[in-house]
């Protein structure tokens, strides 16, 4: 067999019919709020908001190798911008989501510069310092209701839609919007030239550094982006709330510890980990919440259990068994004709 017999290629059976079957599924949710109920339609809502937030960190750290414990300083972030572009700028609470994002990514540059000083542990722990500098920042604003926190306005919030009915459906379908944006962009991020140096850097940034790879810009490219859009999921996660506070919009068990949980259990520099982990948190959340600390103490023992048995994450023990990869960014080689038996 020649070269010229064989052809590398990301397709696959198996990536065209995960194809479809997502785009019915995508169907299937944007027509949810004509077949769902309001409680399904909300807790659909905060799972695309998780997926979301897990793509996001499972870019830095499961691509860039940036492990921040800190993401809940751009969640909050968002969300203080979302109040404060509404009741004191006049903007539309979606234009005002917008906006937040290009904050996020503004008040993304002086950190990123500072925390890029720091290595591995200490990067971690300094992320979490910066979001610890934020919640005590914004709980001296008087004018966002100080540590008390304040709601969002009732006009602002009619200016959405004038029924009841119409703002949680807008609601559900930004959040759906949301979780569809960010894996697509990871996903065609990951397929350009950047996402392959990225990967390269992931694997051993000696040797990525020593081809000419620019690891720094590389890294802070993908630090700015994520914050930005992160800061966007943000102002979309209080906009559902219609309040805010300190302690809340800066928790980092709800904003970076769930989501970090949902990444390493689903399958940490994967595509398909977060959304598996997403479907498994609230699976657990919803069965066990009614336990209290015992939910998060089962929480617990599964993360260690699967960091044990399988290091890789659900997505990764599938993946290593059956050869399976949902959203193609492998290289596959193939032969263009069957071969002949002999």
């Amino acid at each position: 067999m020649s070269t010229s017999d064989l052809q590398v290629t990301r397709k696959s059976p198996v990536t065209t019919v995960a194809a479809i079957l997502g785009l019915i599924v995508l169907i299937t949710l944007v027509a949810a709020p004509y077949w769902a109920g309001r409680a399904d339609m909300r807790l659909m809502g905060e799972i695309f908001l998780y997926l979301a937030l897990a793509s996001l960190w499972n870019l830095m750290a499961g691509y860039a190798g940036l492990v921040s414990v800190g993401q809940q300083a751009y969640v909050g972030f968002g969300g203080y911008m979302l109040f404060a572009l509404t009741m004191f700028g006049g903007l539309h609470p979606i234009g005002a989501i917008a906006v937040a994002g290009v904050l996020g990514a503004v008040i993304a540059l002086p950190v990123a510069f500072l925390i890029f000083r720091l290595r591995g542990a200490y990067f971690a722990i300094g992320t979490w310092v910066i979001a610890e500098v934020f919640r005590l920042s914004f709980a001296q604003v008087s004018a966002l209701g100080g540590g008390s926190g304040s709601s969002l306005p009732v006009g602002i919030v009619r200016s959405l839609a004038s029924s009841r009915a119409g703002r949680e459906h807008l609601s559900y379908w930004l959040a759906l919007a949301s979780a569809v944006i960010v894996i697509a962009a990871v996903y065609f991020f990951m397929r350009s030239r950047s996402g392959l140096a990225l990967m390269a850097i992931r694997d051993n940034e000696m040797a990525a550094g020593s081809l000419g790879i620019e690891i720094w810009r590389t890294k802070f490219i993908v630090y700015i982006v994520t914050s930005a859009l992160t800061a966007m999921i943000g102002a979309l996660i209080f906009l559902q709330k219609l309040r805010i506070s300190p302690d809340a919009a800066f928790s980092v068990n709800d904003w970076t510890a769930f989501v970090i949980f949902i990444v390493v259990i689903g399958g940490i520099g994967t595509i398909e980990g977060p959304i598996i982990g997403t479907l498994v948190f609230f699976l657990l959340r919803e069965t066990l919440a009614d336990l209290g600390t015992i939910y998060l103490m089962v929480l617990g023992v599964v993360a260690i259990v699967l960091m044990l048995k399988a290091p890789k994450g659900i997505w990764g023990l599938i993946r290593s068994r059956f050869d399976l990869e949902l959203f193609p960014l492998s290289y596959r080689v193939k032969p263009n004709k069957p071969l002949r038996k002999c």
